[in-house]
Parts: structure tokens; C-alpha cells; sequence
């Protein structure tokens, strides 16, 4: 198996929003995927709806599954995680330019939790948005600055939790929230900026998919439950759109089954030369000590052998995983050696990441079922 590297340029997540600046008709903006021209754009990412989960559960989402035939599979970008793809969509740029490299990675000797903006794997909730501010972590201007300048109207309708978080400030920066606490304000909220005179581009973002997936697992009947209402969401926004307007679905990553674990917290031997630890249980930063990255990386290829992909920084950067151009920004924060988990391996910690190390459903690697994500049209 070799890693599917994602598709920068021509069909990554991406790609997505600045062509869809294009369709509406903002200067500047190339348009990549091939959208139609629109006066208003609704995009709904749906959180962990991978392509081959959605294919093979076809009969549980029957709208989503008739936009299918004229839709396609993009790759979502690596890593295959939400707060990277969400920073890829909304700077419209890979993470080798945005830097949001992962889950969690090292920034200034800080390990940051950018779901949370919290340091990460300590028992405390220690919030670093005064210290690691997220205008600076991500400083690269959004499409919805860009939109917003241009004269579209860009409408923010996500759970009214994420405003002013520390990934919010950090790449949905421009346009105006409306918070969201359930699908059927989210179907509201949406059809009344789309409704708004001129051009509108509006974002909706819905998470629990991947919620019951980390949870039961995808595929699990709640899942398959799941995907039902999810499909009737879709359809909802479907059916309520003005005849000027395009819906265009996506996802920020798949997901798999983790039935191959591996414990980074049980066994000393994986920590030793590692002065941090990024990542989540697909993919892993290894921040090393001066000297121990080829002890390192042997030591967890005896361990992993041929379940996971062993890549130092400049191996990854080289071979194009965080895309064609890395920053210098983006390179600081990649560890020494990033590890890529293939098949069902997971690479847990069980004391530091006790939240997730449960976890049936994992993502975030260069397997298929992580990286393909519908795109399909409306």
C-alpha cells in the first residue's frame, strides 16, 4: 500500500472554497474544481462523511447518493483531521501554508489542542489563546476576508459554541456567525442568507456524524442512523434554495475502524528520545532530542513495522503530504519524524489522551477511507 498523497491543486478540499469564490465572481479567484457561475453558494461540510463510507452505505443517504453521479471524490489533505481541513478550506490553502499541521503540534514548546486551544495532554484545561493568540498561529487571510472585500455577503451558520473560539479566530476570520444549536436552525439560519439580496456565500458546518463515529464506530447502526438524518439535512437545504443559488456538499475527512492498537503511554521504549508527542491516534509528531531522530525512528519501526508510514520532516515535506510549498512556519511545527498509521492501527495514550484513546471510529492518515470526500453538487 502506498500513501495516497492528497491532490493539491487540482482536487483537494483546498481547492474548494476559491473556486467557489470564482463561480461568484470574486477578481482574483481560480476556479480549480469547475463550479457554474452563482449569485449564492450554500456549502454544508459535513464532519467524517467520508466517499467510500458514503458509497457503501448508499441506501441510508438516497439524496446524497443521487448527487453522487455528477459529483466526485476529492482529497481532503493531510493530515486527514478537522481542525486541518477546516484551516485548508477556509484559507484555501494546504497546511504546508496555512501551519495548522495537525490536531496537536508543537508551537513555541507548546503542545496545542486546536479544537480546544488548550495545551494538550495534561489534566488541566490550560487555555492558550493569550499566549499562543490564533490570529498568529494561522496568520494567512481567509476566503471569507477575501469574499467579505470583494462585496459577498458571508454567512457563518455553525454551532453557536465555535464563536470566538480559538480555531474560529484562527480560519473562519471575516463574514458574520449564526449560531447553530440544532439541525433545524441550521436549515433556518441558512435559508435566510440565502435569501439576502447580491451575492451570498454561505458556510454550514454540521459535526456529529463524526461524533457517532469516533463513538459506535463507522458503519455502526447509529452511524447508518446518523447518515439518514444527515441526508435529510442536505435535502432540506435542497429543497428550499432559491433558483439563483447552488448547494455544494463536502467533508473534512473519512474515517476507519481502529481494531490495531498500539499504547505510546504503556511502553517507555516509544517515548524515549521524544521530547514531545503531536498528533492523534492516526497520525503522530515525534518531536525528538538533539541527536536521537534515527534511534528514534528505529525503535518505532521495530515496533510498528509495516502498519505505519515513518517519515522524517524533510522525507514528508519532499514527497508533497502537506502540500507543493511549505512555509517556514508550517516546517517548525512538523515533528522530526511524522508517523501515518495505514490499515486499523491507532497509536493511542492512554493516560494523556484518555478522551479519544477509546475511540472506534480514528482518522487522519493517507489511507482512502480517510482522505476521499464526496464534492457534490446541487
Amino acid at each position: 500500500m502506498e500513501p495516497l498523497v492528497p491532490a493539491y491543486g487540482v482536487g483537494s478540499l483546498a481547492d474548494v472554497a476559491p473556486s467557489l469564490l470564482a463561480a461568484l465572481g470574486v477578481p482574483g479567484a481560480v476556479d480549480v474544481i469547475g463550479f457554474a457561475p452563482a449569485r449564492k453558494v450554500c456549502l454544508l461540510l459535513v464532519d467524517g462523511l467520508g466517499w467510500q463510507l458514503l458509497e457503501e452505505h448508499a441506501s441510508d443517504a438516497p439524496f446524497l447518493t443521487s448527487l453522487a453521479g455528477a459529483g466526485r471524490a476529492i482529497t481532503c489533505g493531510f493530515p486527514a483531521t478537522t481542525a486541518t481541513s477546516l484551516a485548508s478550506l477556509g484559507t484555501g490553502t494546504p497546511a504546508g501554508e496555512h501551519g495548522v499541521v495537525g490536531y496537536s503540534f508543537a508551537v513555541d514548546d507548546e503542545v496545542l489542542n486546536t479544537l480546544r486551544w488548550h495545551r494538550h495532554g495534561v489534566p488541566e484545561r490550560v487555555d492558550l489563546r493569550s499566549i499562543l493568540v490564533p490570529e498568529d498561529v494561522q496568520p494567512n487571510p481567509t476566503v471569507w476576508q477575501l469574499a467579505e472585500a470583494a462585496g459577498v455577503a458571508v454567512r457563518l451558520v455553525v454551532p453557536r459554541v465555535h464563536e470566538r473560539s480559538g480555531l474560529s479566530r484562527a480560519v473562519l476570520r471575516g463574514g458574520h456567525f449564526r449560531g447553530t444549536h440544532a439541525l433545524g436552525d441550521l436549515v433556518s439560519r441558512a435559508m435566510d442568507a440565502m435569501r439576502e439580496p447580491g451575492r451570498v456565500f454561505c458556510y454550514a458546518y454540521h459535526a456529529d456524524l463524526d461524533a457517532i463515529g469516533h463513538l459506535y464506530g463507522p458503519g455502526s447502526e447509529p452511524w447508518r442512523r446518523q447518515l439518514g438524518f444527515v441526508d435529510h439535512l442536505a435535502a432540506s437545504l435542497a429543497g428550499d434554495l432559491p433558483s439563483d443559488s447552488t448547494l455544494v456538499v463536502t467533508a473534512d475527512h473519512g474515517m476507519v475502524a481502529a481494531t490495531d492498537k498500539i499504547d505510546i503511554d504503556a511502553g517507555e521504549h516509544l517515548r524515549d528520545g521524544v521530547r514531545l508527542l503531536g498528533g492523534e491516534a492516526r497520525v503522530r509528531h515525534l518531536y525528538t532530542r538533539a541527536g536521537a531522530t534515527d534511534d528514534v525512528r528505529a525503535c518505532w519501526a521495530d515496533v510498528l513495522g509495516d502498519r505505519a508510514w515513518i517519515a522524517t520532516r524533510e522525507e514528508a515535506v519532499r514527497d508533497g503530504w502537506f502540500g507543493p510549498r511549505v512555509s517556514d512556519l508550517a516546517r517548525d511545527r512538523i515533528g522530526d519524524l511524522v508517523v501515518a498509521a495505514r490499515d486499523s492501527l491507532v497509536m493511542v495514550r492512554s493516560a494523556a489522551e484518555a478522551d479519544t484513546s477509546g475511540f472506534l471510529g480514528q482518522h487522519g492518515s493517507l489511507t482512502a477511507r480517510e482522505q476521499l470526500v464526496p464534492l457534490l453538487v446541487r
